[in-house]
């Protein structure tokens, strides 16, 4: 039943994503690694978390898509976000999670590809247009 209430609580972290984040769905010592970031632990998650809502504006996590087997959820989604910048360049990265759970349901290890690469990202960030 615990990893039932997992998914319905990343789901709605996804939907109010980056703010109102529930974070007793993690362990305290979960992995978490994507291609600018890797870390051990649910309060570097919260910093980064917080980074991003200080940082960028009007970010948006689309979830597309969210499956379950086993102990494994993997996640399809689109992350957009607009930078601070005097061109207010929008940026989008389309992606995918896997996260891992535990015996009771929380998430312990959760790893997120970008379906673009970093320097893709990067070139967003540079047009005009």
């Amino acid at each position: 039943m615990q990893q039932l209430d997992t998914v319905s609580i990343l789901k709605q972290d996804y939907e109010k994503f980056p703010n109102d984040q529930n974070y007793s769905i993690y362990t305290e010592d979960f992995y978490f690694e994507d291609p600018f970031n890797k870390f051990q632990g649910v309060e570097m998650y919260k910093q980064m978390i917080d980074l991003i809502t200080a940082g960028l504006i009007d970010v948006k996590l689309n979830l597309l898509e969210l499956t379950q087997s086993g102990n494994t959820i993997k996640t399809q989604w689109m992350l957009s976000w607009t930078a601070p910048f005097p061109w207010q360049p929008r940026v989008n990265i389309p992606g995918r999670s896997e996260a891992e759970l535990n015996d009771d349901g929380l998430i312990v290890k959760h790893i997120d590809y970008w379906d673009i690469p970093a320097f893709d990202v990067l070139k967003q960030l540079f047009q005009l247009i």
